[in-house]
């Protein structure tokens, strides 16, 4: 009988069309929905789902020294036949590797040995894919485009992964220059790279936290097939004349940095159009050197793809002094209204908001207001009066917390908490540090994070995982320079000397004695939100805090871990999702929040998983290498899940 199942799975499979066969963008397309319309695993099935094969990359001893600065953030792309058909990712130390999807066996490896230089940490979430359509003879007509570490910009051939050498410098670009103070570890990339009508957008990854003058975020945009540059945007002024100066003092380069678009951008091709969701402006926590809204950072940024120029933009935080980058890719959705499909963007934030806009326009597509915030601030400090909220959405996580709402296990642990929280400085969100402790809910982990959401189309439906983790931190005046880590992993605080301010920044998770977080569990968690009508359909936990206990325990404890990664939605009313601190890949019904089947991992899965068919067989594949912050096991493991095949049709691996 089981065979029988099998047989007709495959068959049902087969019959499933050519589109859907393909993940050729980060997150499914180019809007970033990581929605799948593949359905031979769904909910009646999915118990039955097994290894299909694991592949190892060798870097947890090719670079064991440097692995614990790392994460395994990679989701792979799968290439159609035309292009080589592999399967393409990128590791965290940026080399590229091809595998045959059905059996995990590596195809190529190309190596771009980045420096090893500075404290940023190591990591990639992705790689491009571009095909020549007005040559595709010529040469390199299928191209592999990836942005690393070391900030350069590289093309390789999709079918073998050797350069293209007709891309500017033998299939190199240099993205940055010496002249402008270039510093090794000081800026990078980790998200993949776009293609909007043959111009390739890179964003970047800036150091955090260290100093108030770092780097700043251009936008840089090249030619595909040559390498040439095309335009650059400047989210800081470089001058008087920019359309933003007014936003910020009159030497802005000189005093602040960042505002860069480190989280996946988004393209809408047909309209050619880019989204760029831009971080916040150096320094972080402190904002008395760059007075003003400080526009364009923290904030949604729509580019003509072709020129660069400015189409519009929205600021989700004004003059940002709490690291709530813009974190997440852009979802480029149809929503449904009034019987009619809008073509919409919508916009998550660490905050804990969902902003919804119209995507040609900016026209918000759900009620935006501008609420007065607390002005407690230290001195020097000039506070926007208001910050934006989208109150006809269901908010993400609670943004306030109170003594009366301590958590504990015990009335010693709750009590304690209890005492802890009333002491906190604690005006509700968009609460400015003090040189006195300060509640911060959400901190800079979010709410949403770079991992995102999925969206279905047909259901309107929106699927989010959030941390809801409480953190506290104060401002201590500079006595001697202190590095720390970017995010405080759980029981430690981050002290990190914002070099050029007064302060130094201290952070770290609001717990009890017992070393449990202050609030109510869950402190991660998986929702659903139904876009049409606006309404909550279902919250579940996500990840079991078993292994973060001081002695693990046999058993689950469901009640959310901090989480980071994104989710996968497909059609066969499923949400795969790994991103916790428990080493699980995990399948929720999309119907209700149910878990229904969950696999464990050899290291935690902080990435996005993805989906393709091939062969008749539907394959489901996470990455599980380990992140930095979480200070648990590593790895460098890409493990395929599908449903096991009928008798006589085995696949192998390696």
């Amino acid at each position: 009988m089981r065979y029988w199942r099998q047989l007709l799975i495959v068959c049902a499979g087969l019959a499933q069309g050519a589109a859907a066969q393909d993940w050729p963008y980060y997150r499914g397309d180019q809007g970033g929905s990581g929605f799948s319309a593949l359905q031979q695993i769904n909910s009646d099935n999915v118990s039955d789902l097994q290894m299909a094969w694991q592949y190892r990359s060798g870097e947890a001893q090719e670079f064991a020294e440097q692995l614990p600065r790392s994460a395994m953030e990679t989701t792979p792309i799968l290439l159609p036949e035309a292009a080589g058909g592999y399967l393409v990712f990128c590791t965290a130390f940026n080399q590229v590797i091809a595998l045959n999807p059905e059996t995990g066996v590596e195809q190529w490896r190309f190596n771009p040995r980045i420096s090893l230089a500075g404290e940023r940490p190591f990591k990639c979430r992705g790689v491009a894919w571009w095909s020549d359509q007005r040559n595709p003879a010529g040469s390199c007509p299928h191209r592999i485009l990836t942005a690393t570490h070391d900030r350069r910009l590289i093309t390789l051939n999709a079918k073998d992964g050797s350069l293209c050498k007709d891309f500017g410098d033998g299939g190199t670009v240099k993205l940055y220059s010496i002249d402008e103070g270039f510093v090794p570890g000081d800026i990078g990339s980790v998200s993949p790279p776009v293609i909007v009508n043959d111009t390739i957008v890179v964003g970047s990854a800036v150091v955090d936290f260290v100093r108030a003058h770092t780097p700043r975020g251009t936008i840089k945009a090249f030619d595909v097939r040559s390498g040439a540059p095309r335009w650059q945007f400047e989210p800081i002024p470089v001058d008087g004349q920019a359309a933003n100066a007014d936003q910020w003092p009159e030497d802005a380069v000189a005093v602040s940095g960042g505002a860069n678009a480190w989280a996946p951008l988004s393209v809408d091709e047909a309209r050619d159009l880019v989204f760029i969701p831009t971080g916040a402006p150096s320094p972080d926590y402190y904002g008395a050197l760059r007075p003003g809204d400080n526009r364009y950072a923290n904030s949604l940024v729509v580019l003509r793809g072709s020129s660069g120029e400015m189409v519009w933009h929205y600021q989700f935080v004004h003059h940002d002094v709490w690291d709530y980058d813009t974190p997440a890719q852009p979802m480029l959705i149809d929503l449904r209204r009034d019987r009619k499909m809008i073509p919409a963007v919508v916009q998550l934030t660490k905050q804990g908001f969902v902003f919804v806009f119209h995507r040609e326009t900016g026209k918000p597509l759900f009620p935006i207001i501008e609420t007065a915030v607390s002005q407690r601030s230290v001195a020097g400090e000039q506070l926007s009066a208001t910050q934006p909220s989208s109150p006809a959405l269901p908010r993400l996580m609670a943004q306030q917390l109170r003594a009366e709402d301590a958590w504990g296990l015990t009335p010693f642990d709750r009590s304690a908490c209890r005492r802890k929280i009333a002491g906190l400085h604690n005006d509700g969100l968009f609460t400015a540090l003090q040189e006195q402790p300060t509640l911060m809910m959400p901190g800079s982990l979010g709410g949403a994070n770079w991992g995102g959401g999925v969206f279905w189309p047909e259901r309107q439906q929106l699927v989010v995982n959030v941390n809801a983790t409480p953190f506290m931190g104060y401002l201590k005046p500079t006595v001697r320079e202190e590095r720390g880590e970017h995010i405080p992993p759980a029981g430690r605080t981050m002290r990190i000397s914002m070099a050029g301010t007064p302060y130094t920044v201290v952070v770290e998770s609001l717990l009890s004695p017992l070393g449990i977080p202050c609030s109510a569990p869950p402190w991660g968690k998986l929702l659903a939100i139904d876009l049409a009508s606006g309404e909550m359909k279902w919250q579940s936990p996500l990840g079991s805090v078993h292994q973060m206990v001081p002695v693990p325990l046999p058993f689950d404890i469901n009640w959310g871990t901090p989480n980071l990664g994104g989710a996968l939605m497909t059609a066969g009313k499923l949400v795969f999702i790994g991103a916790t601190m428990d080493r699980r890949f995990r399948a929720f019904s999309a119907d209700s929040g149910k878990v229904l089947w969950q696999h464990n991992l050899p290291a935690d899965a902080v990435a996005s998983p993805m989906t393709y068919r091939r062969g008749g067989r539907q394959y489901v594949v996470i990455a599980a290498g380990g992140h930095h912050m979480y200070q648990r096991e590593m790895g460098d493991s890409l493990i395929a899940f599908a449903l096991a095949e009928p008798e006589g049709r085995q696949s192998s691996s390696d």
